[in-house]
């Protein structure tokens, strides 16, 4: 049996070893670390809204009525009346029947996909999905099938094949409306096209979108109008909504059925109820004028930033890769760029494949069009 120090020693060796350096400040595109300001461009607050004062008065507010915590979970007696409100209004953003909170975004996916899918079924999923998504569907049982990543033909093959063999086993189609480490978008239409002619039940995680696409910030479903042609709408209130927590929308019937098999949902103290008070204004101020000028202004920083360093990408997310391969490399370009003041960490296996170890700029709303220049002109430089 290997020890663990002994691990530890290979992960070094290999430049994958990870250690906790927390900030000396709050969120914010302006944050400090070891006494030293820096630019942050690794947060995922792409609207800014971690530090809006709304959002951080009604947290406050919801302390003050509720309570700090929940107490027990929600089928006992830690069901409070701002879970039930951030539910329904999720479900209305969302043009579904009905929507669940959960703890996070990782544990909406623990608990929705083995209550959804089991043993008899199968699970078809893209393969650059978040590893929540993976250890959910591994945890379920189901036969897992994997296509490359935004491959329809490949896609469209597996599910008539499956769909050969049985006409009535249970499909589940998982993959991402923006993919977390390149940006990218999936091909959603599509998607939805092939999961309705196979019969299949389409999953969409909205993490990266929520805030970002759509007219009202719903998400990549809502700027293509398809919300009510999606089985499961899966987001998380952790990236741009500024908050922690998850959710899923879907119909009435698969609610109530995760309320009874979702185990992460079942045998987790609710979140707490301020959070969830808080939510609330995050999710109007998202579908407000407030997040519509914000969404502007973040379309306006993207183009400044692809304009200033040359990195152009298909996607108008924020979310910009610099793939540099190793990560020795990926490493000594971040450390580079914190010697100038600028917060760009290395993104290495497992977070992305062996091999593509990259920088994973994240744009914000708050972030300055100078901040924004001087990233792109060292970029530049780094990569001389």
């Amino acid at each position: 049996m290997t020890a663990p120090a002994d691990v530890l020693r290979q992960l070094a060796a290999s430049g994958l070893r990870r250690a906790l350096r927390p900030l000396d400040s709050g969120a914010g595109v302006e944050i400090s670390r070891d006494g030293r300001p820096l630019v942050n461009f690794a947060s995922n607050d792409y609207l800014g809204l971690a530090r809006h004062p709304d959002i951080e008065a009604a947290f406050i507010e919801g302390v003050q009525r509720y309570g700090a915590g929940a107490t027990a979970s929600r089928l006992v007696c830690g069901s409070l009346p701002p879970h039930q409100a951030l539910e329904d209004a999720l479900a209305g953003a969302k043009q579904a029947a009905a929507a669940l909170t959960f703890s996070s975004g990782f544990a909406t996916a623990l608990g929705a996909i083995p209550a959804i899918v089991g043993k008899a079924d199968c699970i078809v999923l893209d393969k650059l999905c978040h590893a929540c998504l993976v250890d959910a569907a591994r945890l379920s049982g189901a036969t897992l099938r994997v296509f490359p990543h935004n491959d329809l033909h490949k896609l469209s093959r597996l599910l008539s094949s499956i769909r050969a063999k049985s006409a009535t086993t249970r499909i589940l189609v998982v993959t991402e409306s923006v993919f977390s480490m390149d940006g990218d978008l999936c091909p959603l239409r599509e998607i939805v096209e092939l999961t309705a002619a196979q019969d299949a039940l389409l999953m969409l995680d909205e993490a990266h979108a929520i805030g970002v696409l759509g007219e009202h910030g719903m998400g990549l479903a809502e700027a293509l109008g398809l919300q009510q042609r999606i089985a499961f709408q899966m987001g998380t209130l952790s990236k741009a909504a500024g908050l922690a927590g998850g959710y899923l929308a879907a119909s009435r019937d698969w609610i109530d059925l995760l309320i009874n098999r979702a185990r992460s949902f079942i045998f987790s103290t609710a979140p707490p109820p301020a959070l969830a008070h808080a939510a609330l204004t995050s999710l109007h101020l998202i579908g407000s004028r407030v997040g519509h000028d914000r969404r502007a202004t973040l379309r306006a920083n993207i183009a400044s930033f692809q304009q200033a360093s040359g990195i152009l990408t298909s996607h108008a997310t924020p979310i910009m890769p610099l793939v540099l391969g190793s990560n020795e490399a990926a490493l000594n370009a971040s450390a580079v760029l914190e010697r100038q003041g600028m917060f760009v960490p290395a993104i290495r296996f497992p977070t992305v494949p062996r091999g593509s170890a990259r920088l994973r700029i994240s744009l914000s709303a708050a972030h300055s069009t100078a901040a924004i220049r001087r990233l792109a002109h060292a970029i530049a430089k780094t990569e001389d």
